[in-house]
C-alpha cells in the first residue's frame, strides 16, 4: 500500500469506475450520500480498508472518519469480527429458522440497554424505524407521528419529512413518490424545542402514537439535544399516554456503551438499532418494553417479518463487535481520542479565521462551517456548504476522508491512534490556511 504521497495522487480509476456504475446504477451509487452530491466532484471507489485507514482503486490510502457511516467502532477488518463472520459462512449463510445466534445478541442487547426487554432483528435501520412505527400505532390505537425536523429515521415514507442526512445535503427534504396522506400523519417539530411538543400535545396529545427522535442528531451534523429537551419528552410523553421512540441506529453503542439513553439518562419506551448492533454487516434491531414488544405478532397481532432477519452472519458480526465492547474503557478512550480531534480542529480553524462551530458526542462529532451556534436544523441549514466542500476536497488530498456532506458526522474507532489524529490536525491546518 502506497503511503500519503499527496503529489502523486490521482483519482483516474475511480473516475472510470463511477463513469461505468452510472450506466448501470442511478447515480452511480446504491445511497446518494456516496455521490458526494453535497461536495462536487467525482467520488472515490474503495478497495480495501484495515484498522482506520482505507484504501481506493487509485491506491491512495485515507485516515477513515466516516467508517461505513458509524458501524465500524472497531475499525476496519476486525480480526476479531472477520474470523468470526468465516466461520460462521462454512456452516451456512441463511436457514429462514431459528438460531441460538438471534437469542446470544438480543441477549447482549438487553444487557446493555436495560429499556429493551425484548428485542425483534430487522435488516436495516429504516426497516427498524418503519417496524416500530406500525408497532407504536397498533399498540396504542393512534395515527399520528410526531418527529423533528432534520431527524433522519431512514427512507420510511411517512418520516421523510424534511428529513436530514442526504435530503438535506441534495436538498430535497420531501421525495416524490409518498402520498400527501402519510405526510399528513406526521408532525414535524423543531428540535431541541420543547415548548413546541408541549403545544403540539395540547392539541393533538390523544391522538399521537408516538414521537421519535435521534436523542443525539447525527444526519444534520451531530447536534446535541439541549438540557432538558430530552427529559421533557419523557414527561410530555407520560402525560398523553404516547410511546417514545428513540432512534439509536447511530448512537446506539456509538456514544456510550448504553448509548444516548445512558448519557441522558432517560429511558423510551421503544429504541431502533442497526450500524454497530451488526458489526458492519446489514442489519438492524427494534425493542423496547415488554408489553409493547407482545403486541408483534405471533404473540400479538402487529405484523413484521422478513426472510434474512436474524441472519446468522450479521448476528455473528453483532456478537462479536458487542463482546468487544464489553470494557467501558473502551468508550473512555474513544471519548479521549475523539476529544483531541475536535480540539484540535477547533484550534486550528481559529488560526486560520475560519468562522466554525464545533459540536461531539463521544465518538461522533461534527465541524460546521457556521458563524452561528448549531442547534436544530435551521440553523444546520445556515452552514456554509461550499467552504465545507472546499475544506473535504483539500483533505480528501491530503489522505483524510471525512464524510461528503456538511450535514453527517464524524466518527473515530478503536483502531485511530494519537497519529492519526496528529496527521489529521496538521492536514486541516494546511488546508483552512488556503480557504
Amino acid at each position: 500500500m502506497r503511503g500519503y504521497d499527496v503529489s502523486g495522487r490521482t483519482f483516474k480509476k475511480s473516475a472510470r469506475a463511477f463513469a461505468q456504475a452510472k450506466s448501470v446504477i442511478p447515480g452511480g451509487v446504491n445511497s446518494p450520500a456516496r455521490a458526494f452530491g453535497g461536495v462536487g466532484g467525482t467520488p472515490v471507489f474503495i478497495s480495501s480498508g484495515r484498522g482506520s485507514q482505507i484504501e481506493d482503486i487509485d491506491g491512495n490510502r485515507y485516515i477513515d472518519y466516516v467508517l461505513s457511516w458509524g458501524p465500524l467502532i472497531l475499525g476496519h477488518a476486525n480480526p476479531g469480527v472477520v474470523r468470526a463472520v468465516k466461520a460462521a459462512a462454512t456452516k451456512g449463510t441463511s436457514f429462514g429458522a431459528p438460531t441460538l445466534l438471534e437469542t446470544r445478541l438480543a441477549r447482549l442487547i438487553r444487557q446493555y440497554m436495560p429499556s429493551i426487554e425484548k428485542v425483534r432483528m430487522v435488516n436495516s435501520g429504516t426497516e427498524a424505524t418503519m417496524s416500530a412505527l406500525r408497532l407504536a400505532r397498533g399498540y396504542t390505537g393512534r395515527d399520528l407521528v410526531v418527529k423533528f425536523q432534520g431527524c433522519y429515521h431512514g427512507h420510511v415514507d411517512a418520516l421523510l419529512v424534511q428529513a436530514g442526512s442526504a435530503a438535506t445535503t441534495l436538498g430535497a427534504p420531501d421525495s416524490p413518490g409518498i402520498p400527501k396522506s402519510f405526510a399528513r400523519s406526521t408532525l414535524n417539530l423543531p428540535y431541541n424545542d420543547i415548548n413546541a411538543v408541549k403545544r403540539t400535545c395540547r392539541r393533538f396529545g390523544r391522538k399521537i402514537a408516538c414521537i421519535i427522535v435521534e436523542p443525539v442528531a447525527g444526519n444534520m451534523g451531530v447536534v446535541p439535544p439541549k438540557p432538558g429537551f430530552l427529559e421533557g419528552l419523557r414527561k410530555v410523553t407520560k402525560q398523553y399516554g404516547i410511546l417514545l421512540i428513540f432512534d439509536e441506529v447511530m448512537t446506539g453503542f456509538r456514544v456510550a456503551r448504553g448509548g444516548a439513553q445512558e448519557i441522558y439518562s432517560v429511558e423510551p419506551d421503544l429504541t431502533t438499532l442497526g450500524k454497530i448492533v451488526g458489526g458492519g454487516l446489514p442489519v438492524g434491531a427494534y425493542g423496547g418494553r415488554r408489553d409493547i414488544m407482545d403486541a408483534v405478532l405471533p404473540v400479538g397481532k402487529v405484523f413484521q417479518a422478513g426472510t434474512l432477519s436474524g441472519n446468522p452472519l450479521a448476528m455473528t458480526a453483532g456478537i462479536a463487535t458487542l463482546e468487544q465492547l464489553r470494557k467501558r474503557s473502551v468508550y473512555k478512550e474513544l471519548n479521549d481520542m475523539s476529544e483531541a480531534l475536535a480540539k484540535g480542529l477547533h484550534n486550528v480553524a481559529q488560526e486560520a479565521g475560519a468562522s466554525t462551530f464545533h459540536t461531539r458526542v463521544g465518538s461522533m462529532q461534527c465541524m460546521f462551517f457556521s458563524k452561528k451556534p448549531v442547534t436544530d436544523y435551521t440553523t444546520a441549514t445556515l452552514s456554509n456548504t461550499q467552504a465545507y466542500a472546499d475544506f473535504f476536497h483539500g483533505m480528501l488530498r491530503q489522505g483524510i476522508y471525512f464524510a461528503p456532506s456538511q450535514f453527517e458526522a464524524a466518527f473515530l474507532s478503536t483502531k485511530h491512534t494519537q497519529q492519526d489524529i496528529n496527521r489529521t490536525i496538521r492536514a486541516a491546518r494546511q488546508v483552512l490556511s488556503l480557504l
